[in-house]
């Protein structure tokens, strides 16, 4: 396959590797149909597939097909149970290949911080450790159905307020072993086909066009073999986005994008390698999700229904105070 998709490339006019570095439409990948390369598409989301038959938007306001409403990450992740969640992944899975879905926006790993985050809900945890298992095996289940998955919002995405253009300020030593940490169990462990990154900026830079967070510690120390994409709207500046890592803008930009990317490379800004291996990675995705495609999938609704039942009893949690253990002493001693 990496054989095939290089001679792509080569076939491959300027504007082509350009164009297929956004999307079509809302949901779905360029494709090129002089050399065979097929539009696939993404949607939400990490609990329930989010796919809408007819007009698209966003925001989810058009009516979207059938499909099960699984319990969110804050529910799931109370249930402490790997097991379970990887069955629902599993479930989701199965769900989008019956919907020809080639990949699920999700699961989102990022910590919760503030409790007026709009997205918590989707978010499993403020423990590192228990976000990264919890994402680790909802990527393994969606992705043992041949369907890929978006790990997300990349990095430090933890507040509503000023979403979109906040700049999180974060010590190096409380990035790694709090913020990061989740992202980076959940890769190692299980290589989703996708990070998705956020809107906001890290340390003064654009996660979009952050070179480090894309491709000093996703790729080079954490070991990341997939594509990273954009949240919907994130790019800032996007010749610095694919320079510093960042292969796919979503949704599309009218081609906007494209040709800042194709003046680039003639000017000379930006080289034709960084582009062209960018190409190779969403190829990669491309034909992985064609290869892996199952034609007249279906799915047991009824058993889906039960397997979300199962989940939402999992996730009721009771704490019980034992001994009087709480509240926790000051001192440190019971």
């Amino acid at each position: 396959m990496k054989a095939k998709i290089k001679d792509i490339i080569a076939k491959l006019t300027l504007e082509e590797k350009a164009g297929l570095c956004s999307g079509l439409d809302f949901w779905h990948t360029k494709g090129v149909e002089r050399l065979q390369i097929p539009s696939v598409m993404m949607t939400d989301g990490p609990h329930g597939l989010r796919k809408q038959s007819a007009s698209a938007d966003h925001l989810g306001l058009n009516d979207s097909v059938p499909a099960t409403c699984f319990p969110s990450a804050a529910g799931l992740a109370a249930s402490w149970n790997r097991d379970l969640i990887r069955s629902v992944g599993e479930a989701l899975g199965k769900e989008c290949q019956a919907e020809g879905v080639a990949m699920l926006l999700g699961p989102g790993a990022n910590i919760k911080r503030s409790p007026l985050c709009g997205r918590n809900f989707e978010y499993f945890s403020e423990d590192p450790y228990l976000s990264s298992e919890m994402a680790a095996h909802h990527i393994q289940g969606v992705q043992s159905q041949g369907v890929g998955t978006s790990l997300k919002h990349f990095a430090v995405n933890n507040q509503e307020h000023r979403r979109m253009s906040t700049d999180a300020v974060v010590d190096e030593r409380t990035l790694h072993e709090i913020y990061l940490r989740s992202f980076e169990g959940a890769v190692v462990q299980s290589q989703p086909w996708s990070v998705m990154c956020s809107y906001n900026r890290v340390n003064g830079e654009y996660a979009s066009e952050n070179h480090d967070l894309l491709t000093d510690i996703l790729r080079e120390k954490w070991g990341f073999e997939g594509f990273v994409v954009s949240d919907w709207g994130a790019v800032n500046e996007r010749v610095r986005g694919l320079a510093a890592g960042l292969e796919l803008e979503m949704p599309s930009s009218g081609g906007a994008g494209d040709a800042k990317i194709v003046a680039a490379v003639q000017n000379g800004s930006l080289s034709e390698a960084v582009l062209d291996q960018a190409v190779e990675r969403i190829l990669s995705f491309i034909f992985r999700a064609v290869e892996n495609r199952k034609e007249q999938a279906g799915f047991d609704a009824e058993e889906h229904h039960r397997l979300a039942r199962i989940a939402a009893q999992e996730s009721m949690v009771l704490l019980k105070n034992e001994g009087d253990i709480l509240p926790l002493s000051k001192t440190g001693t019971i």
